[in-house]
């Protein structure tokens, strides 16, 4: 069994408005998560790409042996030190030194209803 895949993608990186749902505890953000379904921790390197500046490679994140992890990209503690602009288009590439599982989520509150999305990165 492959456990997942070494290389995952995801093309709609939009870090969305903030936003606020009165009384709800919610707030407008985008998440990654990580599955790992092996033996052995996941050495996992994050790049990011945009329309009009330079790549952001090998952001560094280790995923335990038999565990799962999510990062917040709206905390620049979860990846790398890295402050993204909400509201601005990018996209990230996701390499793992052994097969692991990757989604990806977004809770877009710019609009009172908010909405929550979440998709399967694309792989190879």
């Amino acid at each position: 069994m492959s456990n997942g895949k070494k290389t995952w993608y995801i093309a709609d990186g939009y870090l969305p408005h903030i936003g606020e749902v009165k009384n709800s505890g919610f707030e407008g953000h985008e998440s990654i998560m990580f599955m790992n379904c092996n033996e052995q921790d996941a050495n996992v390197f994050i790049d990011l790409y945009f329309e009009d500046k330079p790549p952001i490679k090998d952001i560094k994140l280790v995923v335990g042996a038999e565990r799962v992890k999510s990062i917040r990209l709206d905390n620049p503690d979860d990846i790398g030190g890295i402050k993204l602009d909400r509201q601005y288009q990018y996209s990230v590439r996701i390499r793992s030194d052994i097969n692991i599982v990757v989604q990806y989520g977004r809770m877009d509150l710019a609009q009172p209803n908010l909405a929550y999305m979440s998709l399967m990165g694309y792989s190879e």
